[in-house]
């Protein structure tokens, strides 16, 4: 698990290799990430729009950029979390993302760029 906190917003983040939906013989290889976003501020937040970088080793740098996250602009209250899960599909056994949640402060209006840590991806027996 990696994480990291920007102005009182907690990210951690969990990956797994997903052999089942997996295809090295194609280049394909499937990952997912439980991302558990948790307020320890003291002041409402809101989350707007997400940017990834997706690092695939060998292969270009991807960046994906939107509207929230899995659909959702979840507000969060001071102690509350937001948990979701999403995956990524690399052509190599080996990756990275890492990026920023842009967040509004609900009180105030202020915006906060809130990073996300870097995380890899590696199936599990190029590890050995």
């Amino acid at each position: 698990m990696v994480q990291s906190i920007t102005k009182g917003i907690h990210v951690s983040i969990e990956t797994e290799f997903q052999p089942e939906y997996s295809s090295p013989v194609q280049f394909h290889y499937v990952f997912t990430y439980k991302v558990v976003i948790e307020n320890k501020g003291d002041q409402t937040v809101q989350l707007l729009r997400r940017q990834w970088f997706i690092h695939d080793a060998g292969f270009e740098i991807k960046e994906v950029e939107g509207e929230g996250v899995i659909g959702q602009q979840p507000i969060l209250e001071p102690g509350q979390k937001h948990t979701y899960v999403s995956g990524c599909n690399l052509k190599s056994p080996y990756g990275k993302m890492h990026g920023y949640y842009f967040m509004e402060r609900m009180l105030d209006g202020q915006l906060i760029e809130v990073r996300i840590p870097e995380f890899n991806m590696i199936v599990p027996y190029k590890l050995n």
